[in-house]
């Protein structure tokens, strides 16, 4: 089997695998992928095998950009995901538990990009994308986790690429256009459920500043020889651990500065 036939079976392997709700065990198939650029294409095939049900992609999802998350899940760098458009929703929202195997949602920033970043202006610092976006906001992210298999010795970066993170979408908070003004870096971030605080932290958890994840995804995007485009929504990584919710719950994210964003689950 050649690795562009490899590259298409596994990821309408995974995509049968998750519009049927089966563990996502792809790391025990023979067509596991074999390095990170494997594992994003095949993450590619199989977003693109979602869009029929869940729209097309509108954005990206970074994650391990806080210490604590790479701890626990032994990623030594920063991954990225795709975000579908039927599964972002403007704040306050509403969704159905039994819509999800395992509902979570995570405390973040979301960056919207004004202009592109083209794969030939890399490498990008932060400093370099600052003009190039339009607002940021408050936001969940919503993730669906699905359980699977791992094999012996791989490197567990391969799988979360491959399983595109577990996102499920993001709850939109309103978007703040002069955050520039704001001290990011020292802004306390906070997951709230049913009135209690679950978890905080500040913006230099993410990588030193919330907005420098923008950053690493131009780059990482640019080494695959792929441009940041206008317009994508970018979700760049939770001040908090995830929280799982169940029916009945009501969650909240604040950031200084940013304001909150609301999430009812039925």
């Amino acid at each position: 089997m050649g690795d562009k036939e490899r590259v298409k079976k596994a990821g309408e392997y995974l995509a049968t695998e998750y519009k049927a709700e089966r563990p996502l065990d792809i790391m025990r198939q023979d067509f596991a992928p074999r390095s990170q650029a494997e594992a994003y294409a095949i993450q590619h095939v199989f977003q693109s095998c979602m869009t029929a049900v869940r729209g097309p992609a509108v954005g990206y999802k970074i994650a391990y950009t806080n210490a604590i998350m790479r701890e626990r899940s032994g990623v030594n760098a920063p991954c990225s995901g795709r975000i579908l458009s039927k599964g972002v929703l403007d704040s306050p929202a509403t969704v159905r538990r039994a819509e999800f195997l395992r509902l979570g949602v995570e405390c973040e920033v979301a960056v919207r990009m004004a202009s592109e970043l083209p794969a030939s202006g890399a490498p990008y610092s932060r400093e370099d994308i600052t003009d190039a976006i339009e607002w940021l906001a408050v936001s969940f992210e919503v993730i669906d986790g699905r359980p699977g298999a791992d094999a012996e010795g791989q490197d567990p970066a391969l799988k979360a690429i491959v399983t595109n993170i577990s996102n499920a979408g993001a709850v939109m908070g309103e978007p703040v256009a002069n955050w520039r003004d704001i001290d990011l870096p020292a802004s306390r971030g906070r997951l709230i459920v049913n009135g209690e605080l679950i978890g905080e932290g500040v913006g230099s958890d993410v990588l030193g500043h919330p907005v420098e994840p923008v950053a690493w995804l131009a780059n990482n995007l640019a080494d695959m020889g792929q441009s940041l485009e206008a317009g994508a929504i970018i979700l760049t990584g939770s001040f908090v651990p995830p929280y799982m919710l169940d029916a009945g719950d009501s969650a909240i994210v604040a950031i200084d500065g940013l304001g909150e964003a609301r999430l009812d689950v039925i």
